[in-house]
């Protein structure tokens, strides 16, 4: 289990890429919401982690691919809902700089996604 959460956050490392140039790029460029933007991030980057925690991580071979996306995108979600409410509380009661704060989440958030997607997705 240490293993594949090592590689877990490895893949997670290269989804951080994925979020923050999406959310940058949806926040600072085309002015949307800040939370709209950071879902935006957040979820592209959880469609590319799902295909490399497939392949690499726990090298699953679970024909019914649709469905164990859907469980992984609705973990995502509920860690999305972390993520915000995390960002939320550091950003505007905190006065924590958006980024950094995002950033934090993404740590909180780990925990959660590669228990649940261990227990639950990549049986």
């Amino acid at each position: 289990m240490i293993e594949q959460f090592l590689k877990f956050c490895v893949v997670g490392g290269s989804g951080v890429f994925v979020d923050f140039g999406i959310t940058y790029a949806c926040k600072e460029w085309l002015r949307l919401n800040k939370y709209a933007a950071n879902s935006l991030g957040f979820l592209c980057a959880s469609t590319t982690n799902y295909i490399l925690n497939r392949l690499w991580t726990f090298h699953n071979e679970n024909p019914d691919i649709a469905g164990q996306y859907l469980r992984f995108l609705g973990i995502a979600v509920v860690g999305l809902a972390i993520n915000n409410a995390t960002i939320y509380l550091l950003h505007h009661r905190f006065r924590m700089n958006f980024y950094l704060a995002k950033l934090f989440a993404t740590g909180v958030v780990t925990f959660w996604n590669f228990f649940m997607n261990y227990f639950f997705t990549f049986l």
